[in-house]
């Protein structure tokens, strides 16, 4: 059905452009995942493109049906909410490399139409916004890779530029740039040309622009055609369901089995909470452990993308800088099974062991319950590499997930599981900072997962909880929270003192109701030997009369240095 032309850039032409660009992508869906095959030939670029815009959508009409209850006197939302609106939604629902890129595009175009005056943009606003788009994804992606949907875009930038007229004009110019470069595409990157197909991340934003172009002509472009070379004719339209269809499973196979298949295995995908330094940081580690590395975002919000053969170390680099979150591990192999004569058979399962330091006795049997292997970490005795070296031996393991449980021990685990990998043991550290921590990440270990898949899910676990600690001062000290004396009762969450009490229910009580304010959906309270009988019963009433959806578990911790340990997951 037509569409009523929008003549400036404002919030409903974002709206409008938005669900015109799910629609396409819904329609050209299949096509782009059968002509997927870089940078790696798993056929979801499609899918993937239309998951991230999907997401976009939602965060705009969310912004609309919110404006709606609350602003029922104004013309709607402005263009500045709904295009922060749209690049918010796009980045945290990102899926796999070309759907980051995406991402970034539409946060670059945000950044130029938020600033539009009197609530829209010309013309003029729509060329500097394209020219963004372009630039920021091009510095997104660590190592840019000409053919691609790169090059695409910086190619309806550079169409935009020269075009005079109105939104409608501009749009039409950068599609018909984008869509010459997608043509151009299989002869620039080899492995399209060897597929007969041109780039499936560009064919998306093409279509992505023929939306735009919907959006202020009223009219939808004509047909993109995503073959090249001979035998491949055909070509399917933006504008209506494709009259030929997607490619059958013969020709996406003889596509797919053109391409070498190689590089690394798993697919690793993450929002990261972290400052500027941080990411500055994270992006060369990252780029040393794999390839297609897209960082895309800001502002304390990061959507991570990497290829990589170590799917823990790309996470454990998150946790390093900052706090990931909606973690994603795709492993580009088949299934679990390998053919063999044509039997299909069970891969052989490694064996995986969890070594923990543990700080008391009772924690210490209810780690080994788990099936963990524990080393006793007593008061004032951290435990040394050498001691860690041994115990990661004596798991008995050719694969081995190492839970310090402290932070101060980081360095000394570090140290051990390089120890234990150069005598050939594959060892995964995570870096829980405390026992509780731990408890998270053991709750979800499962030996039955690839050795990654499994790192991943005990990571997130413990990045999940929120740790706390009651202690008793040994001398006057500065801490956070002011001047502490000897004998005074220490609050601490997530290693800095927060309270300083002379009581330990209160503390606690205390120290778990700034815990809970940030939500929580399950408690672990570990008592220490010094701990008041009354404690945990105590507290276990306070969450379920204030807190009525959060559960809680407690135990017995022994001699462990702090009076009790919480946990908030």
């Amino acid at each position: 059905m037509a569409q009523v032309p929008q003549t400036f850039f404002d919030g409903l032409a974002v709206r409008t452009w938005c669900g015109l660009a799910l629609e396409a992508l819904g329609r050209a869906r299949e096509e782009i995942d059968a002509i997927n095959v870089y940078p790696v030939a798993d056929g979801d670029t499609g899918t993937n493109l239309y998951l991230t815009v999907e997401s976009a959508v939602a965060a705009v009409e969310a912004v609309f049906a919110g404006h709606e209850i609350g602003s029922r006197e104004t013309d709607g939302p402005s263009l500045a909410e709904v295009s922060r609106a749209m690049a918010h939604g796009a980045l945290i629902g990102a899926r796999g490399n070309s759907g980051t890129i995406l991402a970034q595009l539409l946060r670059g175009m945000a950044q130029v139409l938020a600033d539009g005056e009197d609530g829209h943009t010309d013309a003029r606003g729509l060329r500097l916004a394209l020219r963004r788009a372009a630039d920021s994804a091009r510095q997104a992606v660590a190592h840019p890779v000409e053919g691609t949907v790169l090059t695409v875009a910086s190619a309806a930038a550079e169409a935009a530029d020269g075009a005079e007229g109105d939104c409608g004009t501009v749009a039409r110019a950068a599609y018909e740039g984008a869509r010459a470069a997608l043509a151009a595409t299989p002869g620039q990157l080899a492995v399209l040309e060897r597929a007969g197909v041109v780039d499936a991340g560009g064919r998306g934003l093409v279509a992505v622009l023929a939306a735009l172009v919907e959006t202020f002509t009223g009219e939808a472009p004509g047909a993109v055609a995503v073959s090249a070379g001979p035998g491949h004719t055909r070509v399917p339209s933006d504008a209506a369901p494709a009259t030929g269809g997607a490619p059958d499973a013969d020709e996406t196979a003889e596509c797919a089995e053109s391409v070498p298949q190689g590089g690394p295995a798993y697919e690793v995908i993450y929002l990261l909470e972290a400052d500027d330094a941080a990411v500055a940081r994270l992006r060369p580690r990252l780029d040393s452990l794999g390839d297609s590395l897209v960082v895309v975002g800001g502002d304390g919000l990061w959507n991570v993308h990497v290829h990589v053969d170590d799917a823990g170390a790309a996470v454990e680099a998150g946790v390093e800088a900052g706090r990931p979150h909606r973690i994603r591990i795709t492993h580009f192999g088949a299934d679990d099974v390998h053919t063999t004569g044509g039997q299909r058979t069970p891969r052989e399962r490694v064996q995986r062991a969890v070594v923990a330091v543990v700080p008391g006795e009772g924690l210490a049997g209810l780690y080994a319950e788990a099936g963990a292997t524990t080393v006793l970490a007593r008061p004032g005795e951290p435990p040394a590499s050498g001691e860690l070296v041994e115990a990661l031996r004596r798991a008995h393991a050719r694969e081995v997930v190492l839970l310090p449980n402290d932070a101060d021990l980081r360095h000394t685990a570090a140290a051990a599981a390089e120890q234990a990998r150069a005598e050939g043991i594959r060892v995964a550290l995570i870096p829980t900072r405390s026992a509780v921590q731990g408890i998270a990440a053991l709750a979800v270990h499962e030996p039955e997962r690839r050795f990654d898949e499994d790192v991943v899910s005990m990571t997130s676990a413990a990045g999940a909880t929120r740790y706390g600690e009651v202690a008793v001062a040994e001398c006057q000290s500065w801490t956070m929270a002011g001047i502490c004396q000897a004998g005074d009762v220490l609050g601490l969450i997530d290693g800095d003192v927060a309270v300083i009490g002379a009581d330990v229910l209160a503390t606690a009580e205390s120290v778990l109701d700034r815990m809970l304010s940030a939500g929580g959906e399950l408690v672990t309270i570990v008592l220490g030997d010094e701990a008041p009988d009354s404690v945990a019963e105590r507290l276990e009433v306070r969450v379920r009369e204030a807190y009525l959806a959060v559960d809680t578990v407690v135990y017995r911790g022994g001699r462990q240095g702090a009076v009790l340990l919480i946990g908030v997951e």
